[in-house]
């Protein structure tokens, strides 16, 4: 199982927004995303900068952000489009993160 860094960016004054939708993922989503071989997903807001930094674990080789074929994560997408820096498809700007050191 590797793991896999990545950072988004929020829009300013859309904290509260993104942690309240986040607390009330859709139920069908996130078992798309176990199902797909992503487990131990965390993700981190720097409010200095509006920088979310995402963790998580990836069996496989396709990550969360991989999945917007599927209509459930493309429909997430659109719906979070107000509040991220988006592509012109909705997905989140993602920009993959090197690991440079871990402690197990």
């Amino acid at each position: 199982m590797k793991r896999f860094g990545f950072k988004m960016k929020l829009k300013p004054g859309c904290r509260e927004e993104y942690i309240r939708r986040h607390n009330a993922i859709w139920p069908e989503l996130a078992k798309l995303i176990k199902n797909g071989g992503v487990s131990d997903y965390s993700i981190f807001l720097d409010e200095e900068t509006n920088i979310l930094f995402g963790v998580q674990k990836v069996a496989g080789e396709q990550s969360s952000q991989d999945m917007g074929v599927n209509p459930v994560v493309a429909r997430w997408w659109a719906f979070m489009k107000d509040i991220m820096e988006t592509n012109p498809d909705n997905s989140p700007v993602t920009i993959p993160l090197e690991e440079v050191f871990y402690l197990e």
